[in-house]
């Protein structure tokens, strides 16, 4: 990449989006960055009110489903970069209201390819689109084996069925239309400053307030666990030494079962809330299973290891203590 860039961050309002967000304005200076985010329920402004101070920094408020707000954003801005992070997450809420999911993930990520892709036409030197997804995409592993960048995809909620259809539309535009671009698909992502409704921030909330702490099922699904800043750390690896065209898997190595999680979060906060260790175990409230919930997700990071030396710096336990302390200072 050159040195100067014009970068457009859909979705830097949100938790993953804040953290990519900020990291570009310290280690890149040179670089413009245009954060769009629509400020829905789970966005947070004041996440970056650091950034405010950063002269090559601007926020807008808009919409990606609304292509003619998209034309008219792209008519008056000449995007090197495009970073596509905006998308609706909680599986819960697509289980009730599929809608958002497809018209957000599915609609609007390619009103953001078409506009890409008009404003480009042929001159696609040192341009990127760069497409963020969830290892939700590849469905459920049994006990053993790992996600890798060949596995097929098999969502199985609407939530991961939605971001397997912008998946697929991404590529479709690198095959079609010779769009440059890169994908990358992460596990499960935490860290300070995410939304309450997501297992670790709920159940730190709930710890605090005495209150029951709903574990989906027997507790025995499991999830890979990646700290949201080395998350970004491999997004920035990927952005500047990724292939176009290629895809890349971004795991914590950190596989947990959730009542271990439960278990683990209940002895971090209880210490540090001063209470008698173990004491809001009794908060525990096994509860109904999610339909169609995914038993295990793993993924095997030997690609990013190998082509950029990246591996998570941030143990599961480290990152949870940063989590917890966070919370607790709100």
């Amino acid at each position: 990449m050159k040195k100067s860039k014009s970068i457009l961050v859909t979705g830097g309002a949100g938790f993953i989006g804040a953290f990519l967000v900020k990291r570009l304005l310290k280690n890149y200076p040179n670089y413009q960055v245009l954060n769009l985010d629509l400020l829905t329920y789970a966005s947070n402004l004041s996440n970056l009110k650091s950034c405010e101070s950063f002269s090559n920094y601007k926020f807008l408020k808009g919409d990606i489903r609304d292509f003619k707000f998209l034309e008219e954003l792209f008519s008056s801005n000449n995007f090197d970069v495009i970073i596509h992070l905006a998308a609706e997450s909680h599986v819960d809420n697509s289980i009730k209201n599929p809608f958002p999911f497809v018209l957000t993930n599915v609609q609007g990520t390619l009103n953001l390819l078409e506009a890409t892709r008009l404003q480009w036409g042929s001159n696609i030197e040192d341009k990127l689109f760069y497409h963020v997804s969830t290892d939700e995409v590849f469905g459920t592993l049994g006990v053993d084996g790992k996600f890798t960048e060949m596995s097929p995809y098999d969502p199985r909620s609407p939530y991961s069925a939605s971001k397997a259809a912008s998946d697929h539309l991404v590529r479709a535009y690198y095959h079609t239309y010779n769009l440059p671009i890169l994908l990358s698909n992460c596990s499960n992502n935490y860290g300070p400053a995410q939304h309450f409704e997501k297992l670790i921030p709920l159940i730190i909330q709930n710890i605090v307030n005495k209150k029951s702490l709903p574990v989906y099922g027997d507790g025995k699904n499991t999830r890979d666990w990646l700290y949201v800043e080395d998350h970004v750390e491999a997004i920035d690896l990927i952005l500047h030494n990724g292939k176009i065209g290629k895809t890349y898997l971004i795991g914590g190595d950190n596989e947990k079962r959730n009542i271990d999680v439960v278990l683990k979060l209940i002895k971090i906060t209880d210490s540090m809330l001063g209470r008698p260790e173990g004491c809001s175990k009794k908060l525990i409230n096994f509860v109904s299973d999610r339909p169609g919930h995914d038993y295990r997700y793993a993924i095997d990071n030997t690609k990013v290891k190998q082509e950029f030396g990246w591996k998570p710096e941030t143990s599961f336990e480290s990152g949870l203590v940063k989590t917890v302390a966070y919370y607790l200072n709100l």
